[in-house]
């Protein structure tokens, strides 16, 4: 069963994502190694269901990137535009639950899933135009909050890992072959969107706190951090990935201490 998790999440997705970078970097689409590694994992697991609100609304970000990247030249305005209608489409995907406590609660935990998950879409698409950033951004993002949200939103949450996967496969071509690859709007904004309705899928279930969903909004900020400007393509990949995992796996420690206190060994 084990095994069947790795294969479905993590090793399926990572080679879904370096075999589409590879096939499509020379045409500008590298990006497209998250479509490949998420579809892939929804496939084997059995959830590429557009009746899933979350999947609908991962599967339409990584289609509105053809509108913004081909119809007009996307910018940081974009990915801000972007950031405010899917923070308002995460309201309507946990409508159901948002609604269903007490007004004053509904009111809190609406406006702060709104807030996160906008936040969380535009700081991360507005990457774009760096591709061993908007990678880091997505691995960090996809495995923290995959991790974080394991124990409850389950399929889910196995589908932000296998992003955090297919941006491993994208980020690892450009290792070999070293230099960048235009990852286009694609990749940073279907990373901004799965890890961020991920983690607020957990929030909303009460499993994931408000401290882990403040670390992982800070995933785009840490893959901003400087980068060492004369190493390769290879050592500045790993210093961004060095960041932005450091701030995932915060959050998922984070989760798991609020859900099982910490550890025998450091108390």
């Amino acid at each position: 069963m084990i095994h069947e998790a790795w294969l479905q999440a993590g090793l399926a997705p990572f080679l879904a994502g370096f075999v589409a970078a590879l096939l499509f970097f020379k045409l500008g689409l590298g990006g497209l190694a998250a479509v490949a590694g998420i579809c892939a994992a929804a496939w084997l697991m059995g959830v590429l269901d557009l009746k899933h609100r979350i999947v609908l609304l991962a599967l339409s970000a990584c289609a509105l990137w053809l509108v913004a990247d081909f119809a007009f030249r996307a910018g940081r305005l974009t990915a801000y535009v972007l950031g405010a209608l899917f923070g308002g489409a995460a309201l309507w995907a946990f409508s159901g639950t948002i609604m269903a406590r007490p007004p004053v609660q509904s009111f809190i935990l609406g406006g702060g899933v709104l807030l996160f998950v906008a936040w969380t879409v535009a700081f991360t698409a507005s990457l774009h135009p760096n591709s061993v950033r908007a990678g880091a951004a997505a691995l960090g993002l996809g495995l923290g909050a995959g991790f974080a949200a394991l124990m409850s939103a389950g399929p889910l949450a196995k589908l932000a890992l296998a992003l955090g996967a297919a941006s491993g496969g994208f980020l690892f071509l450009q290792m070999l072959l070293g230099q960048r690859i235009e990852a286009g709007l694609v990749l940073s904004l279907a990373a901004g969107v799965l890890g961020a309705l991920v983690a607020a899928a957990a929030h909303v279930l009460g499993t994931l706190g408000w401290i882990a969903l403040a670390i992982l909004a800070a995933v785009p900020l840490a893959a901003r951090l400087p980068l060492p400007a004369r190493s390769p393509v290879w050592g500045q990949c790993l210093v961004a990935c060095f960041y932005t995992l450091a701030c995932g796996g915060a959050a998922a420690a984070s989760a798991y201490v609020a859900s099982r206190g910490w550890p025998s060994w450091l108390q």
